[in-house]
């Protein structure tokens, strides 16, 4: 008989059983080193069973998912591609472009280098009467919105982001009311955060319309997504129970579904290995995609300096590629039933509410900014998403780690995107220190390859984040050789990488014979001897876990005083 996959049955295994085996495969770590808290202070467990889900939701995660298969406001997700030129005659030419191979949304942000008169204002009028739009504007002041004096047809569909309410009464399929809580996710704000800020912003417009119903046709809600993958998928599916459960507070028992508008987050972008921004903008967009955002602006991966006709093409493709590729969005809820994505959407219900609550209680969202509780709340999280970064325990590829340090910095900064609060900033600014100061550093690496190796690599590594490639003493195997080569050196910085046991040996003879300008690290934490050793001229250690930022602007400090 032939062998069937299909025929084959595998046993159950219970919780207990595997934790069993994972205790074993540990040797002798705890099982809670398996657990991972995240930013929002939702603690990750290795495993999920249905089980653990049922007693999660208690009966509700029936009511859960079918709330969010019902709170789709439109099939499938949009392409909303920003639009991009110097003048009027190129950005209207990218414009047409855009539509032409793919881009479903007109994008606009109005802040462009020309100005919207009259000539220009018709020629987009056309546009917007033709294709779904979104317009970021500044105020209800903002010249670009004189377009609409310019378009007759009241039927036009769009969104506006404002910091203010715009008022069009003409147009009924403009919505331009929203809950955008990108300027918090920019302020670091984390998943649960923006959901609770969003039903905040929601309940604030709620309250200066005349009836719900009007304020539900006029509002949406926008989202930034950022590179935590399963943790955005939550976020989107989380928000579509949270605003049922929004509506049914003003008697509206049915669901119903509002837009939900994304973008791909730039918190996370930087201008070192550009490329990289790429892989993250299409883990973002996929994220949007399997959360069920109803439209997606995915930025170029070199838009934080000056976008090309390629970037924006690449970055275009990236939403046709995956919607046309991976089919996810045939599915209405792909994320459904899944023990851990479902587990985490209840933790972020429970959670955002909870804070939603808490705004309402302190006047509503301008009373709680106004207090400053959203600004001590945010500075919170801002600090703890900085010394993760900054200690490589959140790793940002191609900056924080596995830099490649003869990447040059561009010198254009796109004035659209230069204040907003990104992780990478701290580390481009240390490249530019370095690079002005171009300090001469080594490595004195002690016994054979495979006793200094590892350390060696690290060493490489931490100085690559600064843009420096460090050169390497070689095999060296007496203490008579280092010390020789130490008095000969013309490095103005040596790190001694040694196995630990040697090191202790080796640094003290080394610092009796150090030159003053030269400064001297060691690779490891060596906690029982750093005292000693710092007494007698060390300068410092360099080992994992440490905070980059604080040890390579410390070290330009003195190196600087060294080359003066």
């Amino acid at each position: 008989m032939a062998f069937q996959m299909k025929d084959i049955q595998f046993p159950a295994v219970s919780y207990d059983e595997w934790k069993e085996q994972a205790v074993k495969a540990l040797k002798g770590q705890p099982f809670q080193t398996l657990f991972t808290k995240t930013m929002e202070n939702v603690i990750l467990e290795p495993l999920y069973t249905k089980d653990m889900l049922l007693n999660k939701l208690d009966g509700q995660l029936d009511k859960q998912i079918a709330t969010i298969r019902s709170s789709k406001a439109a099939e499938g997700i949009k392409v909303a591609q920003q639009i991009y030129g110097d003048t009027p005659a190129q950005f209207f030419t990218n414009l047409q472009a855009s539509m032409d191979k793919g881009n479903q949304i007109i994008t606009i942000d109005s802040r462009v280098p020309f100005k919207w008169d009259d000539e220009n204002l018709t020629i987009l009028a056309k546009y917007l009467t033709a294709y779904p739009f979104k317009l970021f504007t500044e105020s209800s002041n903002d010249p670009v919105l004189k377009v609409f004096d310019h378009i007759s047809d009241q039927e036009i569909t769009g969104y506006i982001v404002s910091k203010e309410p715009i008022i069009l009464d003409a147009f009924n399929h403009v919505r331009t009311l929203s809950a955008n809580t990108v300027p918090y996710h920019y302020e670091d704000a984390d998943a649960i955060q923006e959901l609770a800020l969003s039903l905040a912003l929601a309940s604030k417009h709620a309250e200066h319309e005349e009836n719900f119903e009007t304020f539900i046709n006029k509002f949406f809600v926008h989202f930034a997504i950022d590179t935590q993958f399963f943790s955005e998928i939550a976020k989107l599916r989380a928000f579509k129970v949270l605003w049922k459960a929004f509506t049914s507070a003003y008697g509206i028992d049915a669901p119903v579904a509002i837009p939900v508008i994304a973008e791909t987050s730039l918190r996370s972008y930087s201008k070192l290995d550009v490329y990289v921004n790429l892989l993250r903008a299409g883990n973002e967009t996929f994220a949007a995609l399997i959360g069920g955002a109803d439209a997606i602006t995915v930025h170029p991966h070199d838009c934080l300096s000056k976008p090309t006709d390629q970037s924006i093409r690449i970055a275009r493709n990236v939403s046709l590629v995956l919607k046309e590729e991976s089919f996810v969005e045939k599915v209405l809820d792909p994320a459904g039933g899944s023990y851990f994505i479902e587990t985490l959407t209840a933790e972020y219900v429970e959670k955002a509410w909870n804070l939603f609550l808490l705004i309402e209680e302190a006047g509503g969202i301008d009373a709680y900014t106004a207090s400053g509780q959203l600004k001590t709340a945010l500075q919170e999280v801002n600090e703890r998403r900085l010394h993760d970064v900054k200690t490589r325990k959140q790793s940002m590829i191609g900056t924080n780690i596995y830099a490649n340090p003869v990447d040059e910095l561009p010198l254009e900064t796109n004035d659209l995107f230069s204040q907003i609060k990104r992780l990478a900033v701290p580390f481009e600014d240390l490249r530019i220190s370095y690079k002005k100061a171009n300090p001469k550093v080594e490595i004195l690496t002690f016994g054979t390859l495979k006793d200094f190796k590892a350390r060696a690599d690290f060493v490489s590594g931490f100085f690559a984040v600064a843009g420096i490639v460090p050169s390497q003493s070689g095999e060296m195997h007496s203490i008579e050789e280092l010390k020789e080569w130490v008095t000969k050196t013309d490095a103005e910085y040596v790190v001694i990488a040694a196995k630990e046991e040697d090191a202790k040996s080796i640094v003290p003879a080394l610092l009796e014979v150090k030159p003053d300008s030269l400064l001297m690290d060691v690779a490891g934490q060596y906690k029982s001897e750093q005292d000693e050793w710092l007494a007698k001229g060390l300068n410092g250690f360099i080992y994992n876990g440490q905070d980059i930022i604080e040890k390579l602007t410390s070290l330009i400090e003195s190196l600087k005083g060294v080359q003066q």
